[in-house]
C-alpha cells in the first residue's frame, strides 16, 4: 500500500495547533552566543541534549569563543567532554573548527550553507539548525526524531534525511518554516515517540494519518 500525505489544509492545522500549544519553541541545547551554540550542535551527534548540555555547562564557562576554544586544545576540550559518545573525534572536530573560525571568519560563524558545511564536523542538519535558528532562514533540520515522525504523521513520504528534509521545506507553509523543526522535534521527543506513542495525548490526533504505528 502506498504511503499517504496529509492535505495541505490539513498540513497547516497541524502546524497552526503546534504554534497555538507552543508559539516559541526553542532549542533545548543550552548556550550563550553563536559559537557555542554551533558546538553544543556539533556535540549533540548521537547524544542527548541533556548530556550536552551537562557537559558545556563547565566547558562554556572557560571557552566561549573560537580563540578560547582552540587555546584548549583537543585533549584539553576531551577533558569537558568525554561524558558524551564520541568524544575524541568531536573534540578533533571542534578544535578544528574553532582554529578555521579564527583564522578565516575573525571568530564568527559563518551564515551560508557551503561556508558551514566545510567545516570540520558539520554536516547538513547541523548547518540546517544554525541557519535556521541564529540567521532566521527557512531551512529544516532532520534528526531521528522528524526523520520518524514526518512519514508516520503524513508529512513526508521520505526514507532518508535529504528526502524527509525535501518533503518537509515543499509541504510545510513558509509562515511556519521559522519553528516548524523545534515543534516536530519536541513533538517526537515527548509525545510521538519510537515505542509506544502517546496518541491519546495528541493534539495533532485527529490528523495524523498514524503511517507506520502498529
Amino acid at each position: 500500500m502506498s504511503q499517504k500525505l496529509l492535505e495541505p489544509a490539513q498540513i497547516r492545522k497541524v502546524f497552526e495547533c503546534f504554534r497555538a500549544q507552543n508559539p516559541q519553541p526553542k532549542t533545548e541545547l543550552n548556550y550563550t552566543n553563536h559559537f557555542t551554540l554551533l558546538v553544543a550542535v556539533m556535540l549533540s551527534a548521537q547524544a542527548t541534549d541533556k548530556s550536552v548540555n551537562k557537559a558545556t555547562e563547565t566547558l562554556f564557562a572557560v571557552a566561549d569563543t573560537a580563540e578560547k576554544m582552540q587555546a584548549l586544545g583537543t585533549e584539553g576540550l576531551e577533558q569537558y567532554i568525554k561524558s558524551i559518545g564520541l568524544y575524541r573525534s568531536k573534540a578533533r572536530n571542534v578544535i578544528a573548527t574553532s582554529r578555521i573560525l579564527s583564522e578565516q571568519y575573525g571568530g564568527k560563524v559563518p551564515d551560508t550553507r557551503d561556508a558551514l558545511e566545510s567545516l570540520p564536523g558539520v554536516g547538513r542538519k547541523t548547518a540546517n539548525v544554525i541557519l535556521n535558528v541564529l540567521f532566521g532562514q527557512k531551512t529544516m533540520p532532520v534528526d531521528t526524531h522528524i526523520l520518524r515522525i514526518a512519514p508516520r504523521i503524513g508529512l513526508s513520504c521520505g526514507t532518508t534525511p535529504v528526502q524527509v528534509e525535501e518533503d518537509l521545506v515543499r509541504v510545510v507553509p513558509a509562515e511556519f518554516m521559522d519553528h516548524a523543526h523545534h515543534w516536530l522535534v519536541l513533538h517526537g521527543r515527548y509525545v510521538c515517540t519510537a515505542r509506544a506513542p502517546k496518541c491519546n495525548d495528541c493534539l495533532i490526533a485527529g490528523l495524523c494519518l498514524k503511517q507506520g504505528v502498529e
